[in-house]
């Protein structure tokens, strides 16, 4: 019964329980590493988001007993920047109408647009009971709007019990077909030839460029590597007129706190390190899990993994994941920067070299971050994604919900476009 929870409400992510935090996390259909309380910790701690960056948090946690029965991150935001879900149409309007916008709450990963659960719960009723509680408090405390980005399933269908909108956006994922291919030349022969061709064609302005790559994963990181990502990172942000949403810090305590979590590749020219890409991985997918003599499920070292690569589709001792494991194991494409320009580098960089590390390391999926349509000439297909919305003003809300249907109707019509262009061979002809 709802008079069982307790909701309690924190500032900061430092006063919220880790251990339960992430305990919480563990039980949901999507937990991915960027809900891991140490995640948003550094976020806090690193002054990338905060109240004076215009993300001012609050934590909401629903207990029932002693027990975390629920849980999610919403930020009282001062604009709309570092969302990935676009309502500056929205806000305009208000500015029209002499009505504020901002403050507005948003349920979201700052800075990071990947799907995944924000209305973190044990039972359907305890979701239910927290969305509750946070729109309770966005009333009281006069936000304007309440926004829950690239939510789950699970989200989706709380949030449309709730009367909220949903909206559609289009990302761009890879997947590793069942069993999985063997190797990349093998991923390369179920495209279309005109696909196929253009992908070794650009692979290889890389390589006469002299170009080769080098990754390492977790700890093997270096702090003379980070040092050269952040670089990158922050170089490339800073050619686009823009500063880099996350600083140094951020990053550094990503080394000392989730280290397990990341993948970097870095690209070398005569010697000298010239560019780099950091890849995120999911909670899973950093030890490989195998049956010892006993029968009992363990993982080994980071050396192992790193040297013995998930088996392939007919290799004769193939692992398998213990049925209390997700079966499937994700990558996620982050960040990336350069400080040399070389004709196709970034395609190499971000998605060629990661979907090879994902085929040698049994990952079943990359997704390849926010927009990004020419993702498909590189075999990452379209997938929808959701976001809820709640508008206190209900002329506003109204006009959104008109403006949500015309906008969904063109997504679908966008997604069925986006399907007929598949840039997978239809047969073997093709080949």
């Amino acid at each position: 019964m709802a008079e069982d929870y307790v909701i309690r409400v924190k500032t900061s992510p430092q006063e919220v329980d880790a251990a339960a935090w992430d305990a919480l996390l563990q039980t949901q259909s999507n937990p991915s590493p960027f809900m891991r309380h140490a995640y948003l910790a550094a976020l806090h701690s690193s002054g990338s988001a905060n109240a004076k960056t215009g993300w001012k948090p609050h934590f909401f946690t629903l207990y029932q007993g002693d027990a975390l029965v629920a849980g999610c991150a919403i930020y009282e935001k001062a604009h709309s920047y570092g969302e990935y879900v676009f309502d500056w149409a929205w806000a305009n309007a208000y500015a029209q109408h002499g009505l504020p916008y901002y403050p507005k709450a948003v349920g979201a990963v700052p800075f990071t647009p990947v799907p995944g659960a924000r209305l973190m719960a044990r039972t359907p009723e305890a979701r239910a009971a927290l969305l509750q509680a946070v729109l309770q408090w966005c009333e009281q405390s006069g936000m304007s709007s309440l926004h829950l980005l690239f939510v789950d399933d699970a989200d989706a269908t709380a949030c449309a019990h709730a009367g909220l909108m949903l909206r559609h956006t289009v990302q761009f994922h890879w997947t590793n077909t069942d069993p999985g291919y063997s190797d990349f030349d093998a991923f390369l022969m179920s495209l279309s030839q005109e696909k196929r061709k253009k992908i070794r064609q650009e692979r290889r302005k890389v390589t006469d460029a002299g170009v080769t790559f080098r990754w390492s994963l977790g700890p093997d990181i270096t702090q003379t590597d980070w040092d050269f990502f952040y670089r990158c990172y922050e170089r490339t942000y800073l050619e686009h007129g823009n500063a880099p949403y996350l600083n140094r810090d951020f990053f550094q305590r990503m080394a000392d706190t989730m280290p397990d979590h990341w993948l970097l590749f870095v690209a070398e020219r005569e010697g000298q390190a010239i560019a780099t890409s950091l890849i995120a991985l999911d909670a899973y997918s950093t030890r490989a899990t195998h049956q010892n003599a006993a029968g009992d499920w363990v993982a080994p070292c980071f050396a192992q993994v790193k040297e013995e690569p998930a088996q392939r589709a007919g290799d004769t001792e193939q692992s398998t994941v213990p049925p209390s494991l997700p079966s499937s194991k994700v990558a996620y494409g982050r960040y990336w920067g350069a400080l040399e320009r070389v004709d196709c580098l970034h395609f190499e960089a971000c998605y060629y070299q990661p979907l090879q590390w994902c085929i040698e390391h049994g990952y079943q999926r990359f997704e390849g971050g926010a927009q990004g349509e020419h993702k498909m000439a590189r075999a990452l297909l379209p997938i929808k994604t959701t976001s809820a919305h709640w508008l206190a003003h209900p002329a506003f809300a109204d006009a959104v919900a008109r403006f949500l249907e015309r906008e969904g109707e063109g997504i679908a019509g966008y997604l069925d476009n986006l399907e007929g262009r598949s840039p997978f061979r239809k047969s073997t002809k093709e080949i």
